[in-house]
């Protein structure tokens, strides 16, 4: 049946109704503050505070007209949609968001509306809808950090986001929404497929009507050329645009005219429709429904989950105090930092749960364990690491991680080197072997001297003696070194020189 959009009584025309600023960047120590009890008297009012949230917000750069498509946006959401009628009149001035032209500098921050509008949707739902307004430029290295943060908050708090932006949309428009997208993603705990939901660019002042016509259907085929990755584009741009496509579940495109001289050479401008262009009303006409109508709102979801209003306030809490004094790297290198911090950590974690699993199999308290099993332990374990390692989600991509895949295996068999030295030296046979060898050359060196002695070759029953003087004194010295952990340096000597022996013999039998 026709959907119908009743919007409670109580707030039908609020009083004293305004934009709120909620998230302000402080120009001069670029810090953040959420104006959390601002937020909360906006969201926690009670009869919206435990509906499912629809958070449309506009992000940009200042004085592009975000205000004067809000305002619309508000027109809408007041005006019972009685077909064309919720534009109001020729000479209706705009109210709401103080819609300004000029060139005053603006705070970069997030602002939302303090009136929250409960909608019903066709199956009888209801749903809140809260308005936002993001902006921010990026036009200075020391505000980079602050629009990435607030444009980031925005778009992980908003379930359409819409990116406004002047005549085209440059490589470098793209780039800053990959930087800020990434940002937010970085802050989320969990990252299902993709994280975002509905992005929408917006482009004001489209003069190419005669290529692709104003309007949604216009804009998609501009966005999908836009955003093609061809086979011999730079890798960078390439990537650019693999991200954005992973990022939203769904991406479109809005061709605006241009309003009309009496728009932008009037300071006095103040919304009247009659000074705007009939072609631009015209598309207003088709865009905010598409943003608002019952039909296409999409509520919020977080990690698969809607989310109330409540939940939104709990939201905004967690992620301002994420990026509350978090350092954000240079924006290009970014993306390649963060990628190789997320690797080297995903390696650790799994250099952490072998080494973990093979101190339970022959750690220092644990008895000497077979070589065979050893072996077959440290396999078993290794895969596991591995598989860990393939399992945390990582930014960069397959072939980035690849390599460091292979720095993991490499540290896992070095690793095991260790744990099979300290497993060998808890055999009770190993350890004994010197202090054996020893006694079994005072032995044989103590037949020797005494047979030759017997027999009259005194030479070489005195050098016989001489070694068999020689092994008494190193096992002696062994003994001690062993008992007082002093002069290791000769214990090891003496090891090396039993053990060589050991071999020899050993071999020769």
């Amino acid at each position: 049946g026709c959907m119908v959009m009743k919007i409670a009584a109580a707030s039908l025309i609020a009083e004293g109704a305004r934009p709120i600023q909620i998230v302000l960047a402080n120009q001069e120590d670029h810090m953040f503050e959420l104006d959390a009890s601002a937020l909360e008297k906006i969201l926690m009012q009670e009869h919206v505070r435990d509906l499912n949230v629809v958070v449309v917000s506009v992000a940009g750069a200042f004085r592009k007209g975000k205000s004067f498509l809000l305002d619309f946006m508000l027109r809408y959401m007041h005006n019972h949609q009685s077909s064309e009628s919720w534009m109001g009149g020729e000479d209706e001035p705009l109210t709401g968001f103080s819609w300004r032209g000029g060139c005053e500098r603006e705070t970069t921050g997030i602002q939302a509306w303090s009136e929250v509008f409960v909608v019903e949707k066709g199956d009888g739902s209801k749903v809140a809808v809260l308005l936002v307004d993001t902006q921010g430029a990026f036009d200075s290295q020391s505000t980079i950090k602050d629009c990435a943060t607030v444009f980031a908050l925005s778009t992980m708090t908003s379930s359409v986001q819409v990116y406004n932006l002047s005549q085209n949309i440059q490589e470098d428009d793209l780039q800053h929404l990959q930087l800020f997208t990434e940002y937010g993603r970085l802050a989320m705990e969990q990252i299902y497929e993709k994280p975002f939901q509905r992005l929408l660019f917006l482009i004001r002042d489209w003069c190419y009507p005669y290529e692709h016509d104003y309007g949604l259907a216009g804009g998609n085929r501009f966005l999908e050329r836009r955003l093609q990755v061809k086979q011999n584009q730079h890798e960078e741009l390439q990537n650019v645009r693999k991200h954005i496509h992973a990022c939203f579940s769904n991406i479109g495109c809005f061709l605006l005219p241009h309003p009309g001289l009496k728009v932008a050479t009037n300071p006095y401008f103040d919304g009247r429709l009659r000074d705007i262009d009939d072609e631009f009303t015209k598309e207003l006409q088709n865009l905010v429904p598409l943003l608002l109508a019952p039909e296409n709102l999409v509520e919020k979801e977080i990690n698969g989950a809607k989310v109330t209003c409540r939940d939104l306030l709990e939201y905004f809490k967690a992620y301002i105090k994420i990026y509350q004094g978090e350092e954000l790297p240079h924006p290009k290198s970014m993306l390649q930092a963060t990628a190789e911090a997320n690797n080297l950590t995903a390696v650790a974690g799994a250099k952490d749960t072998y080494s973990r699993g093979m101190e339970q199999v022959c750690g220092g308290d644990k008895p000497y364990i077979a070589p065979i099993d050893l072996q077959r332990y440290h396999e078993d374990l290794k895969q596991t690491s591995v598989q860990q390692f393939r399992a945390v989600k990582k930014m960069g991509g397959l072939e980035f991680s690849q390599r460091y895949q292979e720095q993991l295996e490499t540290e896992l068999d070095e690793v095991f080197a260790n744990f099979t030295k300290h497993n060998e030296s808890k055999n009770i046979f190993y350890a004994a072997r010197t202090p054996a060898t020893l006694f079994a050359v005072m032995f044989a060196t103590y037949i020797v001297s005494t047979i030759t002695g017997f027999i009259g070759l005194s030479v070489i029953a005195a050098l016989a003696n001489l070694v068999m003087g020689i092994s008494l004194m190193s096992l002696c010295t062994w003994a001690y070194v062993r008992y007082s952990g002093e002069y290791r340096e000769v214990g090891v000597a003496i090891d090396l020189t039993a053990e060589a022996l050991w071999e020899q013999v050993s071999c020769a039998f």
